[in-house]
């Protein structure tokens, strides 16, 4: 945070932090004053910043997050982000962003219920690692996740994973999360369990909830019927999709028949891409990090 702190405000110059190998616990919020920040690390579990607050110890889920950043142009690369709370916290928020234009690259986020609050605007994660339990991807940006593997863990007795709680509230402003070339595969917790937590793409926070796969890699952890119910009244006015994706977990014809529930073609399927959903190639470029623009050329 001294680092930060030290930023100049409202930059449209690249301002740099370099983060050394350690583990940071501390709660580190960038406000949105502070444009153009860039985060360094030394790689995946070597620049480690890990809280642990949660529900459970009388944090709203807003603030219980780790590490926030409002400020737009935001870059992490090369990092861990952690909540500790651990399964009986809660809701426990590891990292929350409504960061325009923001990019996450190379970073792991930990936790188990509501590990990434993707809470507003044009989101970027790329060859991230995301784990978590119950809606652990949620928020109402507009986000694509490409080249992440996506890691649900074993949650409580009783309860049931879901990836993805997307909250659009208004059918006059597309937003959602759009998963491209990822590999969604259990924690070594749930793929070693006796009784492993069964696990859904996603539910609908919010009724015009939008999510979609793409040429993405599904293992049998993935039960079949994919979406999990929230409220039915949400299930005629939500956009779910999947397309051309790969692995015992991406089969659809046991799929649940909600009329917001597709089975997406290319023409469809193309609007998810960085370079349409994101407008991807108008800002990507600036930051140096590689991305896909549209669908991969080849089929699964």
């Amino acid at each position: 945070m001294d680092a930060v702190k030290a930023a100049p405000s409202i930059s449209s110059k690249r301002f740099v932090i370099y983060i050394k190998k350690g583990i940071y616990r501390e709660y580190v919020s960038i406000p949105g004053d502070k444009w153009n920040i860039m985060m360094v690390g030394d790689g995946i579990d070597q620049t480690i910043i890990s809280g642990d607050r949660s529900n459970a110890t009388g944090w709203t889920t807003y603030n219980s997050a780790t590490f926030a950043v409002l400020g737009r142009n935001f870059i992490a690369v090369n990092m861990t982000f952690k909540n500790t709370a651990g399964p009986k916290g809660g809701q426990a928020v590891t990292l929350l962003s409504q960061s325009d234009l923001s990019v996450f690259y190379r970073c792991s986020i930990r936790g188990y219920q509501d590990t990434l609050y993707a809470y507003s605007n044009r989101q970027f994660y790329r060859e991230c690692e995301i784990s978590g339990t119950v809606d652990f991807i949620f928020g109402d940006a507009i986000a694509v996740f490409q080249n992440c593997d996506i890691r649900p863990r074993q949650a409580l007795p009783g309860q049931s994973n879901t990836i993805t709680a997307q909250g659009c509230q208004s059918p006059k402003i597309i937003t959602g999360f759009s998963f491209h070339l990822c590999n969604i595969s259990g924690d070594v917790s749930l793929i070693s369990s006796q009784n492993p937590t069964p696990t859904f793409l996603g539910r609908p926070w919010k009724p015009y909830s939008r999510t979609v796969f793409m040429q993405s890699y599904m293992s049998d952890i993935i039960v079949p019927e994919g979406w999990l119910r929230w409220n039915e009244s949400f299930e005629s006015t939500l956009f779910y999709g999947e397309y051309n994706n790969h692995g015992p977990g991406a089969i659809t014809k046991k799929r649940v028949k909600w009329i917001g529930v597709h089975v997406l073609d290319f023409s469809q399927a193309k609007h998810y891409t960085v370079s349409q959903f994101l407008k991807g190639d108008s800002w990507l470029p600036s930051t140096g990090v590689p991305y896909d623009g549209g669908l991969a050329s080849r089929r699964f």
